[in-house]
C-alpha cells in the first residue's frame, strides 16, 4: 500500500484518508434516518459504533484511494467515494456520498463531487462517473447538477426503499479528451 495518501482541499472542508479515530464522529453523523432514507440498504440503520468501526477498518488501506472522509474542523462529517466497476465497465465508477444533516445546504457537497471527479479522471484512468439518485431526493439531483453532472435518464420503478417503489435518476459526467 502506498503511504502517499490523497488529500483534496475544498473551501471549509478537506477530503482525506481514513483514520482509526474517525469512527466516533462517523457514527454520530451517519446515524440519521434522513441520511439512510436516500442511500442503498447496505448503509446500516441504525448506524452503530460497531458498523462505524467496521467501515473505518475496511477503508484504512485502500489502493488506490477511492473513498474519502469529508472532514470539517478535524471531524469526519460525511463520506464520498467511488465504486470502480469491472469488466466492460472498468473505466466507469459509481459515485456515492452523504454529509451530516447539520451541513446540508452549505455548498460543500458540489465542491466535494468536483474534487473527487477531477481526482478520478486525472489519477484513476476513468472516463465516466455515474450516480443513481432516488426519485424522492431532488436535493441530491441539484447537488449533482451544480457539480457538472447531467441527467441521462430515469429508470422507472427501479428501487424499493423503505417500502416505497421509486424511480432512479441516472446522472453522469464524462472525461473530456
Amino acid at each position: 500500500m502506498s503511504k502517499n495518501k490523497m488529500r483534496l482541499k475544498g473551501f471549509g472542508f478537506t477530503l482525506r484518508e481514513w483514520h482509526t479515530d474517525d469512527a466516533a464522529s462517523l457514527q454520530q453523523h451517519a446515524d440519521n434516518p434522513n441520511i439512510y432514507s436516500f442511500l442503498l440498504d447496505r448503509f446500516p440503520h441504525p448506524y452503530t459504533m460497531e458498523a462505524a468501526i467496521g467501515w473505518v477498518n475496511m477503508m484504512l488501506d485502500q489502493n488506490p484511494q477511492v473513498n474519502f472522509v469529508i472532514d470539517v474542523d478535524g471531524k469526519a462529517v460525511g463520506v464520498i467515494g467511488l465504486e470502480i466497476r469491472e469488466d466492460v465497465y472498468r473505466k466507469t465508477a459509481l459515485l456515492g456520498y452523504w454529509i451530516s444533516e447539520t451541513l446540508w445546504g452549505r455548498g460543500i457537497m458540489p465542491q466535494a463531487i468536483k474534487l473527487i471527479t477531477a481526482y478520478a479522471f486525472e489519477n484513476l484512468g476513468l472516463i465516466r462517473i455515474q450516480a443513481g439518485v432516488l426519485s424522492n431526493n431532488p436535493r441530491s439531483m441539484r447537488v449533482l447538477e451544480k457539480a457538472g453532472f447531467t441527467m441521462e435518464g430515469v429508470l422507472k420503478n427501479n428501487i424499493i426503499k423503505n417500502g416505497a417503489v421509486l424511480d432512479e435518476h441516472i446522472y453522469a459526467v464524462l472525461k473530456h479528451f
